[in-house]
């Protein structure tokens, strides 16, 4: 039991160490493929470090909501760390308490405060975002439960490590029509809930297009690091959610030793950064979509994740 505690705590170490790598080798990738120099990789570490260390200033008409939506936010990801396969195929401690639907209530609470707490700045341009916000994730929403009410039919259960080993252990079940339906809509989620290209843009700097980053606008210091770091670690940690249960277990550890555990980190940081590159090429073959064609782009997701549970029932 104390070997699962403390593999579930190792979890959540990975994450947050490596959450702003994956974050900057995705920028930087996105800046070669573009023929730009861009920054290092390490560059969200030195931006993380250098606003921990800067005096934080709000709004004297701010609220409680907007100086504890940095933490919410900061601890979603955590908490889901805690209950999907990040380095271990069998469930660690903490598996059961909870299980997708679960996870994505936690990570849209944290998203939930950081909306309120640009509204509560009074900022033009925070509430602007913030509605922009709550529309992608009204369309997002149903998306996710279809998907999850899919992988319920094909597992029995919605908790990660059962779906991963009923799903994607048989290497027959990977090509089934409703696996690489279920595995596109899952993709485009990524794309909407992350806020990158065609829905959003990272990178952006202007302040009428900006939807994911214009929720942060008002932050400063310790405040604006959490937000940048929850916001690397959502990023992280709906990737593992992706490879690690719905597409392949490799890399995994398979047995309880603590070098089998150990040498699946730079097993699955290698899968990571594979997809990583692989989800870079698609934005930057992609233009940023105008606001009205986003529903447009998350109902073709909701489409396909009804075409792929459908597809699942007419098989069983």
């Amino acid at each position: 039991m104390l070997a699962r505690i403390g593999y579930n705590l190792l979890q959540v170490c990975v994450v947050l160490a490596f959450a702003p790598l994956v974050e900057g080798v995705a920028s930087r990738l996105k800046e070669i493929l573009q023929s730009k120099r861009g920054p290092s990789i390490f560059q969200p570490y030195r931006d993380i470090w250098k606003l921990l260390h800067k005096d934080e200033i709000g709004s004297e008409y701010s609220s409680w909501i907007f100086r504890a939506a940095p933490y919410v936010a900061f601890a979603a990801p955590i908490f889901v760390a805690l209950l999907i396969p990040v380095l271990t195929r069998y469930p660690l401690f903490f598996a059961f308490m909870g299980d997708m639907l679960g996870g994505g209530s936690i990570l849209a609470l944290g998203g939930f405060f950081a909306t309120l707490a640009a509204v509560d700045t009074a900022n033009p341009y925070g509430p602007m975002g913030a509605s922009r916000t709550r529309m992608v994730g009204f369309l997002a929403e149903p998306v996710f439960i279809v998907v999850f009410l899919t992988v319920s039919f094909v597992a029995g259960s919605t908790i990660p490590y059962i779906v991963q080993m009923r799903w994607i252990t048989p290497i027959a079940n990977f090509f089934e029509p409703s696996h690489v339906l279920l595995m596109i809509a899952f993709l485009m989620l990524i794309l909407a809930e992350d806020g990158r290209i065609p829905v959003d843009s990272p990178s952006g700097q202007f302040e009428l297009a900006m939807i994911e980053r214009s929720k942060s606008l008002e932050y400063s210091g310790r405040g604006a690091a959490l937000m940048k770091w929850a916001g690397a670690m959502k990023f992280f940690v709906l990737i593992c959610i992706f490879l690690n249960v719905l597409v392949t277990p490799w890399g995994l550890a398979r047995g309880f030793s603590l070098g089998e555990v150990l040498l699946s980190i730079p097993l699955v940081l290698f899968k990571i950064f594979v997809f990583v590159l692989v989800l870079v090429s698609i934005e930057s073959s992609l233009a940023k979509l105008r606001l009205f064609r986003i529903p447009e782009f998350l109902g073709a997701a909701f489409v396909t994740s009804v075409v792929a549970m459908i597809t699942r029932l007419s098989e069983i």
